[in-house]
């Protein structure tokens, strides 16, 4: 079999796919496998079953063996593996490692009354999905398992301790738990002691149950043999190998996008859509609609997240197929979501007077939590296939483009915006109406498919390379060994805004915004 010198394994649990990526010495991909899975409504909480987990991340691995081995690439060594998550949401686990109620992800908007109140306890924007508005929305209601807390983690901090025996978490994803202090690279302790203030008749201490911070290229523990079984359940792991710190899908992406610098900035679009822009200098005041959180080194970054992005525009896509189907079409999945979304840049540029809304759950950017997905338009409308599409397409990026244009008003300065994730995996059309909505230049590399799992396989890379740096070395900071080692001779496509496109999507998101009331009523009334 064919050796590489140096193996890196990064594994993703996303939304909709378990991804796991392995990369050689080159950086590049070289062998990947993936689970697909989905979210369920339980008892008013999206959820995700801690079975399903490892059956995902044992199928996935499993998966991604069998696509090494058919390219003669032996696994008896991986130097280092990296693990990444769905950033925010609640898991609470008792001295025991016992789940305490089950996993809620970030997709609930169940915490809206303790998000108001710690943002104005602390002065900062605390969002809905955070670990920390979810924890004081249990206080607040006196749920009866808060009293047994021995552990708060992200979905990413678990899976980490339960294959290293580690209770840490890399400071990208620790920043959407709770607000972090870049100066110290650790929790903001002011803040910390209000909190406690407010959760005095616990026993725990937040910083009792919280995990340990820590900041990329600093070691996370080893591979136990008791995790080796859970992830690699026919034996070809061997404990003993080293781990990055397990980071949330905002910091891989960032760093699959080469985005952790100061005015650089990355839109990572698939189930959800964020973007995240690593700033000079802090807002001028507080914004509900932005975010607060760091780069996998504890750089400050804004971020603009909203809850749907692509769900809506694939159930579409997937009806549109099985109609083709009925007419005895045959196709791909690759050629039906291909065709179909390139349709969209055959559209008017204001999608002919048609409206979308993509919410399948709440939008918390534009004040809803709760979602009815919905598509209207007046008797006027140019109702055609390619404007249909183009406005599904549109909507994805809508609720985006109105926290992107806080940034602008911050005269926040963006040199380069990458865009990776699903919906840009179709050549030119994510990236050409992104450009649109967001009047810049947006950047798209060869490997934005490729998304998060192979930003954290780079993190696991890095974490190899600082363990074995020569002291002589130029290449000392995670953006050096990105820019110098990863990048630097990587394909990259660039698309400049449409004028005509460009107008098209003002008059969009101008209905967009009146539309809401429509939005408002169907939640309401349906």
């Amino acid at each position: 079999m064919n050796k590489i010198e140096g193996l890196f394994l990064g594994i993703e649990l996303g939304s909709t796919r378990i991804k796991s990526v392995l990369i050689g010495t080159r950086y590049e991909p070289v062998a990947a496998g993936s689970f697909t899975w989905e979210n369920k409504l339980r008892n008013g909480y999206w959820t995700y079953d801690l079975d399903y987990v490892w059956r995902g991340l044992q199928a996935s691995f499993e998966d991604l063996v069998e696509n090494a081995l058919s390219k003669s690439i032996s696994l008896e060594k991986i130097d280092a593996i990296g693990i990444s998550a769905m950033m925010h949401g609640y898991l609470a686990l008792d001295v025991e490692g016992k789940l305490l109620t089950p996993f809620r992800t970030w997709r609930n908007t169940t915490t809206g009354q303790a998000a108001e109140q710690l943002t104005d306890e602390f002065k900062f924007n605390i969002p809905l999905r955070w670990s920390i508005a979810h924890l004081y929305q249990a206080i607040l209601d006196n749920e009866d398992h808060v009293p047994h807390i021995a552990y708060l983690t992200t979905l990413a901090g678990y899976v980490h301790w339960k294959l290293t025996g580690q209770k840490v978490l890399g400071i990208g994803d620790v920043s959407g738990m709770f607000p972090i202090d870049s100066s110290t690279n650790t929790y903001n302790m002011d803040m910390v002691r209000r909190f406690e203030e407010l959760s005095s008749d616990y026993d725990w201490k937040l910083t009792d149950i919280l995990p340990k911070v820590l900041v990329a290229g600093q070691p996370a523990g080893n591979l136990t043999a008791e995790g080796a079984k859970l992830l690699d359940p026919n034996g070809i792991l061997q404990p003993g190998i080293p781990f990055s710190p397990p980071e949330g899908d905002a910091g891989t992406g960032m760093t699959a996008t080469n985005s952790v610098s100061v005015r650089t900035g990355n839109v990572s679009a698939g189930t959800s859509v964020f973007a995240m822009v690593v700033l000079e200098k802090s807002l001028t005041k507080v914004y509900p609609e932005i975010d607060m959180v760091t780069t996998p080194t504890g750089k400050p970054v804004a971020m603009v997240h909203c809850n749907n992005c692509t769900s809506d525009l694939d159930a579409w896509i997937k009806l549109f197929g099985e109609s083709a189907a009925l007419l005895g079409a045959k196709f791909g999945n690759e050629a039906l979501f291909g065709s179909l979304y390139s349709t969209a840049l055959k559209g008017d540029a204001d999608c002919g007077g048609l409206l979308s809304y993509n919410y399948l759950s709440g939008e918390p950017i534009t004040g809803f939590d709760k979602g009815r997905p919905l598509v209207t338009r007046r008797p006027e409308s140019n109702f055609t296939l390619a404007n249909f599409m183009r406005s599904l397409v549109f909507s994805c990026i809508a609720a985006l483009k109105l926290g992107m244009d806080i940034l602008k008003k911050e005269d926040v300065e963006i040199d380069q915006i990458q865009g990776h994730g699903g919906f840009f995996k179709t050549p030119s059309v994510g990236q050409t109406l992104m450009s649109a909505a967001l009047d810049t230049k947006v950047s798209v590399m060869d490997s934005a498919g490729e998304g998060g799992a192979w930003g954290v396989s780079l993190l696991a890379a890095y974490l190899h390379y600082v363990r074995n740096m020569n002291t002589s070395s130029q290449i000392q900071t995670l953006e050096q060994f990105l820019t110098e080692r990863v990048f630097h001779d990587k394909a990259i496509s660039v698309v400049s805004p449409n004028p005509e496109d460009v107008r098209g999507f003002e008059k969009y998101i101008s209905r967009y915004i009146k539309g809401l009331a429509i939005e408002k009523a169907a939640v309401k009334e349906f």
